[in-house]
């Protein structure tokens, strides 16, 4: 019998965050004049922010199976009932106490606009698109820009099936992504000086990445409105200001976008974003970072977040010409 060899890229369940943790992040967000920099921890929150979602029409879906790529050791999961609450989502204010705000975020209905370079543009109600795409659950790492980290077992699919649903045109290069506006329940909008909508984006090669993925859903029920509900990327080789949340399109475009915090600081912020502890924010260190939930301290940071075999022949044609900004 063969023996597995373990990847880089995987991580003991011991090793993922606790759910109270990931829901209620004690971050204290900088201003828009310092970049989206915050500090990490945890307290027990009040049970309404639990990710109970009964009535979410989706719920029937989860648990999803787990892909045995990505298949570690056996999980715990956290008391659904015990729910932290401080998150990023720019939307609901700068603040990071916004869990409780962000619940007002309506989920439903909720559609996906699918257009620009395509053989056919659409919009799409996420109740049908979710049903027709291979849902499976993952544990990927998640490195956040401020050098702290954790570890989050995703449920969703492949951004890959998404990409092939949408029949994309062969002169496509990127495809851009924006989050819903809802001016009625974010009163984050009301911050002119941001350049809303958020939008990002990735080059087609990196949106068929196989560990480019959708999440939908995490700690096994539907992802919570604070987490980037209904549904939001996950890149786990990037820096988590490059995971854009509660998404509403994608648009297959030949032209390079310009992100949201690329707007607001390109040399701290930059397209690629990809993780490098070599290469530091202008601002501090990147070599290691703050394991949240756990017992390891800190730890050191690895090239790629640790996915280098999966994704590193991405940019072996553009280390040359883009050197750093590869990392930013």
């Amino acid at each position: 019998m063969l023996a597995r060899l373990k990847r880089l890229w995987e991580i003991p369940e011991s090793a993922a965050t606790d759910e109270k943790l990931f829901l209620d992040r004690r971050h204290l967000c900088r201003a828009i004049a310092i970049g989206p920099a915050f500090l990490a921890g945890g307290v027990a929150g009040p049970a309404w922010a639990a990710a109970k979602a009964t009535d979410d029409p989706t719920v029937d879906l989860y648990p999803v199976k787990r892909n045995e790529k990505y298949l570690l050791e056996p999980r715990t999961l956290t008391e659904e009932g015990h729910a932290i609450t401080y998150n990023n989502f720019f939307e609901f204010g700068s603040h990071k106490r916004i869990a409780k705000m962000a619940q007002k975020l309506k989920i439903r209905p909720w559609t996906i606009t699918i257009d620009g370079m395509v053989e056919k543009e659409m919009t799409v109600d996420f109740d049908d698109l979710i049903r027709k795409m291979p849902l499976e659950e993952r544990l990927y790492r998640f490195r956040c820009v401020e050098a702290w980290s954790m570890a989050v077992p995703w449920a969703g699919f492949p951004l890959k099936a998404l990409v092939d649903f949408a029949k994309p045109l062969s002169g496509a290069k990127y495809v851009v992504m924006k989050t819903v506006e809802q001016k009625g329940t974010m009163p984050g909008l009301k911050q002119f000086w941001y350049p809303w909508p958020y939008l990002e984006g990735l080059t087609i090669e990196e949106a068929t990445n196989e560990l480019a993925f959708i999440a939908t859903g995490m700690y096994g029920k539907p992802i919570p409105r604070q987490s980037g509900a209904p549904l939001r990327l996950v890149v786990p080789w990037k820096y988590g200001f490059k995971n854009i949340k509660s998404l509403v399109s994608f648009t297959f475009t030949d032209k390079q976008p310009v992100s949201f915090w690329e707007r607001i600081s390109a040399k701290e912020y930059g397209f690629w974003a990809n993780v490098n502890p070599k290469v530091d924010h202008p601002r501090w260190s990147q070599a290691s970072e703050r394991v949240l939930g756990g017992r390891q301290g800190r730890v050191p940071t690895l090239l790629y977040n640790g996915y280098a075999e999966q994704v590193a022949s991405l940019y072996s044609s553009l280390e040359k010409k883009l050197g750093d900004r590869l990392f930013r």
